[in-house]
């Protein structure tokens, strides 16, 4: 039985022509071997498997050759060629700088340096890893890398550029490999499938492809262990099974819910994606990757951009026009947001149900705040001004016969009106009166008495005390009245200013009661209060024990009968 090769040695490149994905390097090295301008140091630096070290073997037999081809490639029948090929040439000199980084280690580079080829032109090192060469290693280096002898020629290559040293750069050639696209690496697994006898279907080499994220080495890798796991007959499905990859399908039921709205079936298609074991944030991020994919489709000019194969992207396209641009970058950046917040998040899967609640909304229409009104009138009116808005929600509550309620987006109107005490109002009054941080307003409606003394701002005072006198089982209310006073505006306004919300509609509540006895005293049934929350706190607040007393018993008098009683003192 013949020992077995991994595709990602068997499929190795041996010519410049069979280098995936690297055309301009290969197209300059062979130009320089033709034109005998070879340098006697090169670089080539780039990501894992894209073939900098298989490129420099082949430059490295390549000048060895005694019979080059006309297309710059190496003969393959000379005697420097087929000693290479059976890895016994004495020519070519490969040291892993990852465990041979000393300074003796490069000593004794430099001594093999020295001695002229037996066979062939050039001695050529090669250098692996060379950024994991120590500081004093690259030193030694230095000398040596700048004037070889004529008969050797250095190729240093590696991962990481920026770890070597800037002396060691401006000594060498430097090429830059870049990651191999999806599309060459596709092309490259049908060719190893065909020669393989396997069959593969061209999305599941595509997911391989991605997968490998531009490393052919990679893909073969896994190409082979998806060979193994399907026997011989790749599909889709069973790459994604194998890989653990999240299906295509689970990204397009998501945007169809966002697209549609539907909140319950984005949520149900997450657990179920969550329920396989896929991790959310590689869910999240996958969805933003999706939204990206749809937006440059919608575009045949970026659709260049877009790395999948012919059925998929029939697909994408069909389903990016039914997005607008505005919603995908929405989309994007909401997506894009919880991947950000996700690994500070405490409650990692709440944080997924809330993006995608937020996806399934900005699909809907914006609302305009200037016809949100409520509109509550009597019941057995029939003009057409009395008639509710088609917007109102109206039932029927319990309030004072005189009194009925309306609202609108900004404004809470309590109005006097001589109508039956069976009235329809919203579900009920705290709902109906619009709680908001900023102003709330009590008016008087149009269908009230045309009665409308003038009145000053001490008639208002006197009467707003005198009110306040007669409150007894809600202290917290009277606190309110006593610490936060009227302020007399135009058209029989008044404005009201208090500290936080719980006050406001304290207030709110009782403006049914209250605005009945100002009006009826002032003989002003025009009088309307507005309601303010103060952004800063426009009394002074008690500090000092004494006026922190003073305080709670204006809030609370009965205080200062329990103080007297058991002759307490301040401290």
């Amino acid at each position: 039985m013949d020992n077995y090769i991994v595709s990602a040695r068997k499929y190795r490149p041996s010519t410049f022509r069979s280098v995936v994905g690297q055309k301009s390097l290969t197209t300059t090295l062979k130009n320089a071997i033709a034109g005998n301008k070879l340098a006697h140091a090169y670089l080539f630096c780039g990501p894992r498997g894209v073939g900098k070290t298989s490129c420099a073997r082949i430059f490295a037999k390549t000048i060895n050759c005694f019979h080059p081809t006309a297309n710059g490639e190496a003969c393959n029948e000379c005697e420097s060629c087929i000693a290479f090929n059976e890895q016994r040439s004495y020519n070519i000199h490969e040291l892993d700088a990852a465990s041979n980084n000393s300074v003796d280690d490069i000593r004794s580079l430099i001594d093999q340096v020295r001695i002229p080829p037996a066979l062939g032109k050039y001695k050529v090192f090669i250098i692996d890893e060379v950024h994991m060469l120590s500081s004093a290693a690259f030193n030694a280096f230095l000398k040596t890398l700048e004037e070889p002898p004529y008969h050797a020629l250095f190729i240093l290559a590696t991962t990481e550029k920026h770890k070597v040293l800037a002396t060691i750069l401006s000594r060498c050639q430097i090429y830059d490999f870049s990651r191999i696209s999806i599309a060459d690496m596709v092309e490259h697994l049908e060719y190893v499938a065909s020669q393989e006898h396997v069959s593969a279907e061209p999305e599941a080499l595509n997911v391989i492809a991605q997968k490998a994220d531009g490393g052919m080495r990679d893909a073969l890798s896994i190409f082979d262990q998806v060979v193994s796991f399907t026997n011989g007959n790749i599909t889709y499905q069973t790459v994604i099974d194998n890989l653990n990859v999240l299906d295509y399908e689970y990204y397009f039921k998501l945007t169809d819910a966002m697209l549609s709205g539907n909140v319950r079936s984005a949520i149900l298609t997450l657990n179920e994606i969550l329920s396989k074991g896929f991790d959310g944030q590689n869910v999240i991020s996958g969805l933003a990757s999706h939204f990206r994919d749809l937006l440059v489709c919608r575009d045949e000019a970026t659709l260049v951009l877009f790395e999948v194969g012919a059925s998929i992207r029939e697909r994408y396209k069909k389903t990016a026009q039914q997005c607008s641009e505005q919603l995908l970058y929405k989309a994007i950046e909401l997506a894009n947001n919880c991947d950000l917040n996700y690994r500070a998040s405490r409650n990692k899967r709440l944080l997924l149900e809330l993006t995608l609640i937020q996806l399934c909304q900005i699909n809907r229409p914006p609302q305009d705040d200037s016809k949100k009104k409520l509109l509550i009138e009597p019941v057995g009116e029939s003009s057409p001004a009395n008639q509710p808005s088609p917007q109102s929600k109206v039932v029927t509550t319990q309030v004072p016969s005189n009194v009925s309620v309306a609202t609108s987006s900004n404004a809470n109107v309590v109005t006097q009106k001589k109508a039956p005490s069976q009235i329809p109002v919203s579900t009920s009054i705290k709902k109906v009166i619009q709680k908001e941080e900023g102003t709330g307003s009590v008016q008087q409606s149009p269908a009230a008495s045309d009665l409308a003394t003038p009145y000053e701002i001490n008639d208002l005072l006197n009467y707003w005390d005198e009110y306040t006198q007669k409150i007894e089982k809600n202290a917290y209310l009277k606190g309110i009245m006593v610490n936060c006073k009227p302020v007399l505006q135009e058209n029989f306004h008044f404005e009201v200013a208090v500290h936080n919300p719980g006050q406001k509609d304290e207030l709110l509540n009782d403006s049914i009661n209250l605005l009945p006895f100002l009006r009826s005293n002032l003989k002003n049934n025009h009088i309307q209060m507005c309601i303010r929350i103060s952004e800063t706190n426009e009394k002074k607040l008690a500090y000092t024990s004494t006026e922190k007393y003073e305080h709670l018993i204006n809030i609370n008098p009965v205080l200062d009968k329990l103080k007297n009683e058991f002759n307490l003192t301040l401290e």
